[in-house]
């Protein structure tokens, strides 16, 4: 049987992590933080899905809400991103405003920077602002040979309900 992982290596004894502790969610996202801690399969090459369905931001120009579903896969390096800290990030939009290109490849670059991972790749999949819904994808790095990249899961728009 396997030994469960422990967090306190050396990448983390310096770094003190949201989780497991009460913190306050981030006024902006550039105030957020993105823990990264090590990865603890480095001998293997994996993916890794995140999912959130009810991402809301700020339209830049009226201040209305603008909605979001969100799928961000990566296949990991050195470390991964730890998920109660993403939440935290991707909270941090809330309250921001941004087109929903900037937005959605602002959101894949801060992971990248935070993880250095062998590929990432994220789906913006927005509802409809003045009748047009705007999808947004973006990638970086190559997939490891062999890692299976599912297909998203999330229909064109018809109401995405």
């Amino acid at each position: 049987m396997d030994r469960p992982v422990s967090l306190k290596s050396k990448a983390t004894a310096k770094q003190k992590l949201q989780l497991g502790r009460g913190v306050k969610l981030p006024a902006s996202p550039q105030e957020a933080v993105l823990d990264a801690v090590p990865n603890p399969h480095t001998d293997s090459d994996y993916l890794v899905r995140f999912t959130a369905p009810e991402f809301t931001t700020l339209c830049p120009i009226t201040g209305q809400p603008d909605f979001a579903h969100f799928v961000i896969d990566y296949a990991p390096a050195g470390k991964i991103v730890e998920s109660k800290s993403l939440k935290l990030f991707l909270h941090s939009f809330r309250n921001a405003s941004g087109f929903h290109e900037d937005t959605s490849l602002k959101i894949g670059k801060r992971i990248q920077q935070a993880i250095k991972p062998k590929f990432i790749r994220v789906a913006g999949y927005w509802y409809p602002r003045g009748g047009m819904p705007i999808d947004v994808f973006w990638q970086s790095g190559k997939l490891p040979t062999g890692v299976w990249l599912p297909e998203t899961g999330v229909a064109p728009y018809r109401g995405r309900g």
